[in-house]
């Protein structure tokens, strides 16, 4: 039988906060169930709502955390790890940016910061394991993006040492997913090495095209890509196993396109904006999922250059909630349909 995507869910990671209702697990699911959330995405570094740690050895603590979640009157979507999978692979260039993600016990040593990065994504397998859930979300890192678009010219196998290397530190964790029967959708960014299709094809090369290396949609990051995030559905279909609906627009200009990252959010040829503020075919994105027989979480990440998020957030459900498609259990013209009958089917063929 068909299925119909579960939402709408909310990533909770730009909205946590040190203030009520945002400083904890049992206030802000209440406050998203409000909104008319039914998922709520859980980010797996923000002590506040969640220890990740705890959640992978203690089942007892993951029933809880689930009763929080039901009293509240949503379900768990998935948990982001999102910060830490960026630290399992990080370019020297990028070093004291990232330490910001990780503990400072780990500061100043990447090789401890990346060891931390990989127990942290283990502890997220089996994390979702007790936690009943099919599938996380999380960055692959980059060793290459400082590349993409080099001068001088980058020195020939370069790219392919890059992902040979991620391959080799992604595909144990890749095996402990396995092991605890969960999926890793990767956000496909700019920023990761893997930021397109292309790019994802060469990681899921590298990792021996293991079964638990999968995608989170995106499609805002396609759009301010400029790449076919409809046909992108087409193609990876099978290996969409997580749905953020981000909404964005691209207003090239005679002063900018694409590369307009030095500028503010606000003045960028490429903004991200709240659900229906962009430019982004969502209608044409839930039929597509709706046509593959997507039958996980249409989860919100709100990131907008203008408006509130507590305004986003508020329009944000009723919006996925219309583009979500009950999908039918029947075609539209079986009334006109009739018994089969070999005899009278070749009789109409002339044979």
């Amino acid at each position: 039988m068909p299925s119909t995507m579960k939402g709408p869910g909310l990533f909770l990671a730009q909205f946590a906060g040190d203030a009520a209702p945002f400083n904890s697990l049992a206030s802000i699911t209440k406050w998203a169930a409000g909104l008319g959330y039914k998922g709520v995405q859980i980010p797996t570094w923000d002590s506040r709502l969640f220890d990740l740690e705890k959640a992978a050895s203690s089942q007892v603590y993951c029933d809880e955390v689930k009763g929080i979640c039901a009293d509240a009157g949503v379900e768990i979507t998935e948990l982001s790890t999102h910060l830490q999978g960026q630290l399992v692979a990080v370019h020297p260039a990028y070093d004291a940016q990232f330490d910001g993600f990780a503990p400072p016990a780990v500061h100043n040593n990447p090789k401890a910061r990346q060891k931390w990065a990989v127990e942290q994504m283990q502890f997220a397998a089996k994390a979702s394991k007790n936690l009943g859930l099919k599938a996380s979300v999380s960055f692959c890192g980059a060793l290459a993006f400082p590349y993409l678009y080099p001068w001088p010219q980058r020195p020939a196998g370069l790219i392919e040492e890059a992902f040979s290397e991620l391959g080799k530190r992604w595909k144990p964790i890749l095996d402990v997913y396995e092991d605890n029967g969960v999926d890793v959708g990767y956000e496909i960014h700019p920023g990761e090495d893997v930021f397109d299709g292309a790019t994802f094809e060469m990681f899921l090369d590298a990792v021996g095209g293991h079964k638990r290396c999968n995608i989170n949609y995106d499609p805002s990051h396609f759009l301010l890509q400029q790449l076919d995030y409809l046909e992108f559905i087409d193609i990876y279909h099978e290996r969409i196993k997580a749905f953020h609906v981000k909404d964005a627009e691209f207003n090239p200009t005679g002063r900018q396109g694409v590369y307009s990252g030095y500028q503010s959010w606000t003045n960028r040829a490429g903004r991200f904006r709240s659900l229906g503020d962009g430019q982004v075919d969502f209608g044409g994105i839930f039929s597509k999922l709706a046509q593959y027989d997507y039958d996980s979480w249409a989860v919100l990440e709100w990131e907008c250059c203008l408006k509130h998020p507590e305004d986003g957030a508020a329009e944000g459900a009723p919006f996925i909630q219309h583009h979500i498609i009950r999908v039918t259990e029947k075609a539209f013209d079986d009334f006109a349909g009739g018994a089969t009958d070999k005899k009278a089917l070749r009789a109409m063929m002339g044979i």
